[in-house]
């Protein structure tokens, strides 16, 4: 768990906002998530850039292949 704590805790550290969006699955099928980070108070840029890179790429709609 500390790993996936380091990638995420620095944000929150700085008072950041962020969020993870879908961007794929892995060659194993585990998904990816493309991490935002935004200037302090201006979540609402970061929302319309994940919404922005959502609805151009639809990964959210992908489900991962059954191995």
């Amino acid at each position: 768990m500390y790993l996936s704590d380091v990638f995420t805790v620095g944000a929150s550290l700085a008072g950041l906002p962020a969020m993870s969006v879908p961007c794929g699955f892995t060659h194993g099928g585990l998904p990816v998530g493309l991490q935002l980070i935004g200037r302090a108070f201006d979540e609402a840029t970061m929302f319309r850039v994940g919404d922005a890179y959502e609805r151009e790429t639809g990964f959210w709609r992908l489900r991962p292949s059954r191995a």
